[in-house]
């Protein structure tokens, strides 16, 4: 279960403590879609000290289907993977490939990438495919609506059926003792059914909670308010998951508010791009490709403990870039990787401390020397208690 560690103002420091080990929180996870992060065996992941990794059931469930992953021994004896796994229920899939998907009380008909097939992931067969899938945090299946749509209708609606499909899960869930299962506050952008769907998931009881729907495109201020509105209601001895969160301006931010665990896919995309996350050269983002670095014989982040920082040089990996960028990719989101786990390992360091906003502080004015920070950072990091300007 989960043990609050410490708090700094907002900012909280915990662990999870799972079937295959703790995980130390506020921590990012590495989105390993079919049980693997792109590009990366095991080995690296382990190397880079990562407590827990996502996984996703829509793609596992199509192959190779929960059966064989159970046969096999679950995903961690699958995968090579020692630690922790979650698996994310399909519902984003419901924006994802939204153009095969219709949404109905049943569940999601997709039809499958795989063979064309016509699949319903009901919240049933989701739990169900969890279950065999092995991973030691579930997730409910929930409606997805992205929050850039305009039918008020279509959110209330969803909002609904949300607490009506995690009462089937609860149902369908045949090994609680051994996953936990999280519940995702969905509503949109509206503080109503932000609110209704949130005393509803809370009454349940159950281990965690999600904030869900949003990172999809909505504006910058309505995204920490409805995070802040969350994290204000959520049980405070539960963990909170902001799902689809990576850039690291927004991780920071919801740490602030009171976050405890993320995942996005953007730190490996991010390196298949070939750009690398930095800290010490505004602003935040070194493009490999770019002339500069040609003649420069500096690692990435010399301070970077990681496999690419040791052993590469920026214009080796420029001139690489051009001839194998799959390696490159390879290198960078072994980078990037390491980039966000030490990120939000500092954060924690600061809360144990005491001294958050001064991280806070220290990172923004790295990677804005002018002073010009974002509007919408400063006001929600304000609301914390914390002033950039």
């Amino acid at each position: 279960m989960f043990t609050l560690q410490a708090t700094d103002g907002s900012a909280r420091a915990g662990v999870l403590h799972l079937r295959h080990g703790t995980t130390r929180t506020p921590v990012f996870m590495p989105v390993g879609t079919q049980a693997t992060v792109k590009g990366l065996t095991p080995d690296q992941l382990l190397d880079l000290d990562l407590d827990i990794i996502l996984g996703n059931t829509f793609h596992l469930g199509l192959r190779p289907g929960g059966e064989v992953l159970s046969a096999l021994g679950g995903v961690h004896t699958f995968a090579h993977w020692p630690r922790n796994v979650l698996t994310d229920s399909g519902g984003f899939q419901m924006v994802s490939l939204l153009r095969l998907a219709t949404v109905s009380e049943a569940g999601v008909h997709f039809q499958s990438p795989v063979d064309g097939s016509q699949v319903l992931l009901t919240p049933e067969l989701s739990i169900q495919l969890q279950n065999q899938i092995g991973a030691d945090i579930i997730m409910a299946l929930d409606d997805v609506v992205p929050t850039t749509a305009s039918n008020v209708e279509r959110f209330r609606e969803a909002a609904a059926r949300t607490v009506r499909w995690l009462d089937r899960c609860i149902g369908a869930h045949a090994r609680p003792s051994e996953q936990l299962l999280f519940a995702i506050v969905q509503g949109g952008l509206s503080p109503e059914l932000r609110r209704y769907c949130l005393r509803e998931l809370v009454a349940r009881e159950l281990p965690g909670y999600a904030i869900g729907g949003l990172a999809g495109g909505e504006e910058k201020d309505k995204f920490w308010q409805v995070v802040q509105l969350c994290t204000r209601e959520l049980p405070h001895d539960k963990p909170r998951y902001c799902m689809g969160v990576g850039y690291p301006e927004d991780l920071l931010v919801c740490v602030a508010l009171g976050v405890d665990m993320f995942d996005c896919v953007y730190p490996a995309r991010t390196a298949r791009f070939g750009s690398a996350l930095v800290d010490a050269e505004a602003p935040g983002m070194l493009k490999i490709k770019s002339a500069a670095m040609f003649k420069d014989s500096r690692p990435i982040e010399p301070q970077c403990p990681c496999e690419c920082c040791r052993h590469y040089s920026r214009a080796y990996l420029h001139v690489l870039v051009n001839r194998d960028p799959a390696v490159v990719g390879h290198l960078l989101t072994v980078h990037n990787i390491s980039y966000l786990t030490r990120f939000m390992r500092g954060a924690r360091e600061a809360i144990f401390k005491n001294t958050f906003a001064d991280y806070v502080h220290k990172w923004f004015a790295r990677r804005y020397p002018s002073g010009a920070y974002p509007n919408w950072v400063c006001d929600a990091l304000a609301c914390c208690g914390i002033r950039l300007t």
